[in-house]
């Protein structure tokens, strides 16, 4: 498992939130990127250490939630203190609302 590892779930819908593209950036250079897998989940996300900084996930959400949703992209910014250890981030999406948190 990677350092930093991501799940969307459509909290509308019930259900994971495939097929969206998530990149992985620090000081404006895109470290890594992804796309949720079935489950909603990508899990191979990032290098094997990181130098400590803030980050951002960028979660490319347009085309999943389509021209009615209110959220093209989310942006998620973290501070990592340690390189060496895990960053679950994961998603909770709805058309117009989502909610984040650091996941283990």
């Amino acid at each position: 498992m990677s350092l930093v590892t991501t799940h969307v779930l459509d909290a509308a819908a019930g259900r994971p939130a495939p097929g969206i593209p998530v990149q992985l950036e620090t000081g404006g250079q895109i470290i890594a990127h992804g796309l949720t897998d079935v489950d909603g989940r990508i899990r191979d996300l990032g290098p094997d250490q990181l130098v400590p900084g803030v980050y951002r996930l960028v979660f490319d959400t347009g085309n999943y939630l389509g021209p009615e949703g209110f959220f093209p992209e989310i942006i998620v910014s973290f501070r990592i203190t340690d390189g060496a250890a895990h960053h679950h981030v994961p998603i909770l999406l709805s058309p117009f609302a989502y909610s984040t948190y650091r996941g283990s």
